[in-house]
């Protein structure tokens, strides 16, 4: 299994057991609706100690709903409008650029043509995504985008892949 982390903040972001799609810029992750169901609460983990003559008492059960991708990975759900989106990515690219400067330049002036068509793309459609940081939820970090494909009802997670890591488990 691979383990695909931010560069910046080190957060997993996703892993290899979805399906992936790659395009010039981004991983574009497949996701799908789900429902985790937690179980009854063991009480004595959080410190209650029924009595001898006390039957203990679990908590209801509770689930909760998402896209797996989400779920799974903690990711952190945040907000953009256009112009703090449009300034956050120019950062962000910046900070991209500045690391692909260092590890892989010949790939810096393909990266920036390439960005700079898809950005065009995901500025003007900002109302219509979601936005997820990972669950440390720093700042300087990945922000992943949420959209959904044509059907509008399958989403998929866009990650920068010149901001990922991949880690082999």
């Amino acid at each position: 299994m691979i383990i695909y982390r931010d560069i910046i903040s080190n957060d997993e972001l996703f892993t290899d057991v979805y399906k992936i799609t790659d395009n010039p810029i981004f991983y574009e992750v497949e996701g799908k609706y789900i429902t985790m169901a937690h179980g009854d609460i063991d009480g004595s983990l959080i410190g209650a100690n029924a009595s001898a003559e006390e039957a203990a008492e679990g908590t209801d059960s509770s689930s909760v709903s998402g896209i797996d991708v989400v779920l799974h990975n903690k990711l952190q759900q945040t907000n953009f409008d256009k112009k703090s989106y449009v300034s956050y990515i120019k950062e962000y690219l910046q900070k991209i650029r500045a690391n692909l400067e260092k590890t892989n330049p010949e790939r810096v002036e393909k990266f920036m043509a390439d960005s700079s068509k898809e950005m065009k793309k995901i500025i003007s459609d900002v109302k219509n995504l979601a936005f997820f940081t990972g669950e440390s939820m720093n700042p300087d970090g990945m922000v992943v985008i949420l959209d959904y494909r044509e059907d509008q009802v399958t989403p998929f997670l866009r990650f920068f892949k010149d901001g990922l890591i991949e880690e082999k488990c």
